[in-house]
């Protein structure tokens, strides 16, 4: 079994505010669907009204991100799957359920994670 996450940015998520109730309706039908399959193992949105901040090795808090990382923000999910094809499979749910294109990527095996 292979982890993948699966995403997309704000920015892609084009609905009203009208259709928003809607929208979350069927992605949290998609979320217990994968719950209910045991593929389930984390996802949310990231709360853009919290600001980031760089944690260093003594603890050390600073303002702000790396760069390239600093529009890091939208809807994630990760789901434990056998194959690049559930995968999709899964993915094709999401941006059905969001009303956008879902990034698709593969965690890289460590069996202590």
């Amino acid at each position: 079994m292979t982890k993948y996450l699966i995403s997309f940015p704000t920015a892609a998520m084009q609905v009203s505010a009208e259709d928003l109730p809607a929208v979350s309706a069927a992605s949290h039908a998609v979320v217990r669907e994968a719950k209910a399959a045991g593929v389930w193992v984390f996802g949310g949105g990231i709360d853009e009204s919290v600001p980031p901040v760089l944690v260093d090795d003594g603890g050390a808090v600073t303002p702000g991100t790396y760069p390239q990382t600093a529009r890091l923000e939208g809807g994630y999910a990760v789901l434990n799957l056998p194959s690049r094809e559930a995968a999709v499979e899964w993915a094709a749910k999401l941006a059905d359920a969001c009303r956008c294109a879902q990034e698709l990527r593969a965690f890289a095996d460590d069996p202590e994670s």
